[in-house]
């Protein structure tokens, strides 16, 4: 498994290894789901499992790390230990799997392998280098330098560990990626850890059972049956699979059938939601499942106590009909990623204008679920203390108004304000400012230490040796 910080060269070290072309398909040149690649070293194969680095995909990391043998943490050289590369090291230690450190992009001129070892060593990661038992090596993806002495100690380690696989064994593994493909439907990338997986075999998860209609290998091509380590490709399930979940193999679809329903169930989380709670709903929609678990970690991490995010439906595909029902009867946004909308979709959408949001990189998502669930909030009043007024005079008294003569014994009063009245320090009404005078003209503001003439309407009548607290309130969109 190769694991690491966002943009220090995990998928290109692949490239270089072979030329997968991996992140030629990616946006923004980041890889967004788990990919399982291999090649064949010394007569001896190497199954690769590329992980995302982004801080978005912990989850996807995470479970990477447990279907893994041996984890590469790949380290840029000019920039060093970085917070995925952190949280990498945890769920490698969590998975009790070896580890190797490529030093990459060593061609650069701030390469620093040296400083990266020592970064390193405060993380419990000490190489071999400086005294340690953790092999590493310097790679460069852009000149190939140490990509064979990398393969050369991942094979090495292998055979320390003495990893084998039983080809006796009912053959089982993990679902690494699954997704829904328009033509060949439900599609679920597979890495098999024992016996032999043949086409036509049934097999079951916890979630789905079904019959290998067809057998690919990583590269695509049809085959009749893959061996332990061995990554594939295989359509043939009823429903898309949950990734990470493990497979088995059945003789026959009856106990593949009872093994998914007496597998344990996911217990949804119960929300005890109050009615003056604001809530924003959400119907999300991926290109694959693996990207669900991915997405939903990251909303769970968006500030929730003004407004709470709830999934009334998550799965992947193209956006549908029966999303945007959903959508229309649980009053929600349909949060796309990566998707398409179909044609029977596009022409409800138009006609109940349910409101979808789509993209292609998950900073963006964030901010614009941020952005929706701010628009869910009310615009909040919020006070704004100017200054105060000790009452001098009354004038004139008529209804509820009346003219005060006062000084400005703090900030400043402007026209078109609002008036607290305080008697005793304790507040007895309110009321506002409609002129303000000095000297008998009209003006728009007196300062601290001034004197004015102040037309107040108000609830309360002011007396002599009030204070009036002067304040204005503006409206102040509201933020999470």
């Amino acid at each position: 498994m190769v694991l690491g910080h966002i943009d220090h060269g995990k998928s290109s070290l692949l490239c270089a290894i072979k030329d997968f072309k991996i992140t030629e398909k990616e946006s923004g040149g980041i890889t967004q789901h788990i990919g399982a690649y291999q090649i064949e070293q010394q007569g001896k194969k190497i199954t690769f499992i590329d992980t995302p680095g982004h801080e978005a995909f912990s989850a996807m990391r995470s479970r990477g790390a447990k279907v893994a043998d041996i984890a590469v943490l790949v380290v840029d050289c000019s920039e060093g230990v970085k917070t995925q590369t952190k949280e990498a090291i945890l769920d490698i230690k969590k998975a009790g799997i070896p580890i190797i450190i490529a030093l990459n992009k060593i061609d650069k001129p701030a390469a620093d392998p040296e400083r990266v070892k020592k970064e390193l060593s405060k993380q419990d990661i000490l190489v071999e280098s400086i005294g340690g038992k953790i092999p590493s090596v310097e790679t460069s993806a852009k000149t190939g330098k140490g990509i064979s002495e990398l393969l050369e100690i991942i094979l090495l380690v292998a055979e320390m560990e003495n990893l084998q696989a039983d080809l006796s064994k009912q053959a089982e593994g993990l679902v690494i990626e699954s997704y829904m493909d328009k033509l060949r439907g439900p599609t679920a990338t597979l890495l098999l850890t024992n016996g032999t997986l043949e086409k036509g075999d049934i097999l079951a998860t916890f979630s789905c059972s079904g019959k290998i209609k067809k057998l690919e290998n990583f590269q695509g091509i049809s085959v009749e049956q893959i061996f332990p380590s061995d990554p594939a490709i295989i359509i043939g399930f009823e429903n898309v699979p949950k990734t990470g979940e493990k497979f088995k193999v059945f003789s026959n679809l009856e106990d593949a059938k009872n093994y998914q329903k007496t597998a344990e169930k996911r217990i949804a989380e119960v929300l005890e939601i109050s009615p003056d709670q604001k809530v924003l709903n959400l119907v999300l929609k991926t290109d694959v499942v693996g990207t669900i678990e991915a997405i939903e970690t990251v909303l769970k991490n968006l500030p929730q106590e003004k407004v709470i995010l709830r999934i009334l439906k998550a799965e992947a595909g193209d956006i549908n009909e029966s999303d945007i029902k959903l959508a229309k009867s649980g009053k929600a946004i349909i949060l796309g990623f990566r998707v398409k909308m179909n044609s029977s979709a596009k022409l409800m959408f138009e006609r109940e204008k349910i409101r979808v949001m789509n993209f292609d990189v998950i900073y963006d998502l964030v901010e614009g679920t941020r952005k929706a669930m701010e628009k869910r909030m009310e615009v909040e009043q919020v006070r704004i203390d100017v200054g105060k007024v000790k009452a001098l005079i009354i004038f004139l008294t008529e209804k509820n108004r009346q003219i005060v003569g006062g000084k400005v014994i703090e900030g400043e009063v402007k026209k078109g304000t609002k008036i607290e009245v305080l008697r005793n320090e304790e507040k007895i009404g309110q009321g506002k400012l409609i002129s303000l005078q000095k000297d008998k003209k009209d003006i728009d503001k007196v300062s601290k230490g001034g004197e004015c003439g102040i037309l107040y309407e108000g609830n309360v009548k002011v007396e002599q040796g009030d204070v009036l607290k002067i304040y204005t309130e503006e409206r102040k969109k509201g933020e999470l």
